[in-house]
């Protein structure tokens, strides 16, 4: 698995999925945490028809869902990572952008796209700008919904690809820095994907005093996680995290954050969800077989408490 890269630019930023800078947030003290609502707004319906059974008895209720009907995107529940006023780019750097080439609704769908364009540009940043000549697709939650704890689900196509150079991820962040930057206030990665080892999808649960070897599930094998829709999930409760593909238990992980915080310390605040598409970094490098076109396909996203 990657690691995470962090940058600073006279303060910590928050760092999303391996490789991603994630747009930066008010970065709080150290606190006792507590459990602390959903901000969204809970439905007297179940998520697509359904009500999960919960690991610990009874059934989940809805509190939020997208089945990305219609031609746009629904700004009540979603907004563009845009690196010009975010600062959020890749390790490829990738410039985040906000046009239907990278992100669109279509066919009961939301499309999230990296691509290359025609020539080389200057990607506008907070943080400083820079040329590239990749652009890509993240879609997040943020300011919009977040919830700590339950059943977060998303079903999801990754690209059809099996050379490096791609990567897509499924995840969740916090929606504050209550205990400080990345990875202090944690990170979910509920599904991540990598065009080099295509055949599996990786789990990942990150924070401060975590071992790689334990957070990261590397043994969820989805061979058609490329060509197929697949679902995943993770069930997130105050003691640990259960990572559901089709259903079907592939890994799990209980945290002891360093201290001074204790478990459930980071993971009993609210995350939001975030989709995003890039070009891999690292051992998932571009190379020249990379596509120059890449689309991870969402049919739908489903939160329950």
């Amino acid at each position: 698995m990657l690691r995470i890269r962090a940058a600073a630019v006279t303060a910590a930023l928050a760092v999303g999925l391996s490789g991603v800078t994630a747009a930066p947030t008010a970065t709080a003290a150290r606190g006792n945490g507590g459990s602390t609502p959903t901000t969204g707004t809970t439905s007297t319906k179940p998520c697509g028809g359904e009500r999960p059974v919960k690991p610990t008895g009874g059934r989940y209720t809805c509190t939020f869902e997208d089945n990305f009907d219609g031609s746009s995107l629904d700004m009540k529940k979603w907004m563009y990572q845009e690196t010009w006023f975010s600062g959020m780019t890749s390790g490829n750097n990738d410039c985040f952008v906000k046009d239907p080439d990278n992100v669109s609704v279509s066919g009961g769908q939301v499309h999230i796209t990296a691509r290359v364009e025609p020539e080389p540009f200057v990607c506008k940043s907070p943080f400083g700008d820079f040329t590239t000549s990749t652009t890509a697709g993240t879609i997040a939650t943020r300011g919009n919904f977040a919830q700590a704890y339950g059943r977060f689900e998303f079903r999801a196509k990754f690209p059809n690809a099996t050379v490096a150079g791609l990567q897509s991820a499924l995840w969740l962040y916090p929606a504050k820095h209550t205990y400080g930057g990345w990875p202090d206030s944690g990170e979910i990665d509920v599904a991540e994907w990598f065009s080099g080892d295509a055949g599996k999808v990786y789990p990942s649960v990150h924070y401060r005093g975590e071992d790689p070897k334990l957070s990261t599930g590397y043994n969820c094998p989805v061979p058609t996680a490329g060509t197929e829709f697949h679902r995943y999930a993770v069930e997130w409760t105050p003691t640990v995290m259960r990572f559901l593909y089709d259903g079907a238990l592939c890994f799990q992980h209980s945290w002891t954050p360093a201290a001074p915080l204790v478990a459930p310390q980071p993971f009993d605040q609210p995350f939001y969800l975030v989709l995003t598409q890039v070009f891999g970094g690292a051992w998932n490098a571009v190379t020249s077989e990379t596509p120059k076109v890449a689309t991870t396909d969402v049919d739908w996203v489903r939160v329950w408490n």
